[in-house]
């Protein structure tokens, strides 16, 4: 049994599912791609039990057959062969596998392809449809804020939340908070779920920044996520969800708005200086200045720069952990931040000062006390 397929286009195929392979991982299968052959359509798959991934490509070839084949010694052969017409023939006995090129002959066990996890199929899923432009936006503004903590396990992913208002993203870690929605997006019926972070990281990375059409199916258990020739299926974590809006301020009078590159630079100058465990910076903020600060007191190192600024509302001082600023405003794209206060025990709220179409992004970050 053989096919002959572009060295490029296989090596490129492969790529885009290789990230979710396990390096240390128990069972041997899990570090295989599994190739499925049905006449001229290759359908290859990548698993680690929690996340599926599977591509598929057109291949020369006549024959059904499958096998799973090491995925590390075959990425890094295709790396090294020049673009050129590959033949992998396949002996059903034993799994061997012969790779020929025009100048050689590699050869590698393979193993047998019934060993290889079956992929989840779906069912009694409800599906929405979305531009993946912004799917990889609701990711990428989101993504950055999900907890580490496995002891907090729905904190871990981002929840995708279906209702009246479109589909909202939300990540915390509990010290910060991102709520994106757009309100083009409507569903049937409203749902929930939660995606876990790997799956959204290999998502991020492979869903193009246009208007291609995704298919995202779910249930109880999982979310397929579909589009052009590329397929991912994750396992949902099974937790509820905190109740984010319980811990977003509704009343906020003081209101500070700043360019967002000076800010993001001044934040990066002066955290230099700060408390290597805090990572303290305060912000004094009274009419038209904003002073930026950070100190160390164990070794006696201290920053503090001012910015031109537009505050409204009474002369506040409140401290903020810096590298959780720097990663909020790395992640808007309005040049200019509103950034909402109350009093300097309690959240504040970050939001760009246009609002793009049919989009509301909302980030919190819990304050740090102020060093007396």
């Amino acid at each position: 049994m053989r096919f002959v397929v572009s060295s490029t286009q296989l090596l490129k195929n492969l790529q885009k599912i290789s990230g979710v392979i396990s390096t240390n991982t128990v069972l041997p299968i899990l570090e295989d791609f599994l190739f499925d052959i049905d006449n001229n359509k290759l359908h290859i798959t990548a698993t680690d039990l929690d996340t599926t991934m599977s591509v598929s490509m057109d291949v020369d070839s006549n024959e059904n057959f499958k096998v799973a084949i090491p995925a590390r010694i075959l990425l890094d052969s295709l790396k090294a062969l020049p673009e050129q017409p590959i033949t992998i023939a396949v002996d059903e006995t034993t799994n061997g596998i012969e790779i020929t090129t025009d100048n050689g002959k590699y050869k590698l066990s393979g193993e047998n392809s019934a060993d290889f996890p079956k992929e989840p199929t779906p069912e009694d899923v409800s599906e929405i449809r979305i531009a993946s432009s912004i799917l990889n936006i609701g990711i990428s503004k989101t993504l950055f804020a999900v907890s580490s903590d496995e002891l907090r396990p729905a904190m871990t992913g981002v929840l995708f939340q279906l209702d009246d208002n479109g589909i909202t993203f939300v990540a915390t870690d509990a010290h910060k908070l991102v709520k994106f929605n757009r309100n083009d997006i409507l569903a049937d019926n409203a749902a929930s779920f939660i995606v876990p972070k790997k799956a959204l990281n290999l998502l991020k990375a492979i869903v193009p920044n246009n208007d291609t059409e995704v298919s995202v199916q779910y249930n109880k258990s999982n979310a397929f996520f579909a589009f052009d020739n590329i397929q991912l299926i994750c396992r949902l974590i099974d937790a509820k969800y905190p109740d984010y809006n319980a811990v977003i301020p509704k009343e906020n009078p003081n209101l500070l708005a700043v360019l967002k590159d000076d800010l993001f630079s001044s934040l990066r100058r002066t955290s230099i200086f700060s408390n290597k465990t805090t990572h303290q910076v305060v912000l004094k903020m009274s009419g038209s200045e904003l002073s930026v600060s950070a100190q160390d007191l164990d070794f006696s190192n201290e920053a503090s720069e001012k910015l031109n600024c537009d505050y409204r509302g009474n002369a506040m001082e409140i401290g903020f952990n810096a590298k959780f600023l720097l990663e909020m405003l790395a992640a808007l794209d309005s040049s200019e931040i509103h950034i909402e206060l109350s009093t300097p025990n309690r959240a504040g709220i970050i939001r760009p000062s246009v609002k793009e179409e049919n989009e509301d992004l909302l980030m919190l970050v819990m304050p740090v006390m102020l060093n007396n």
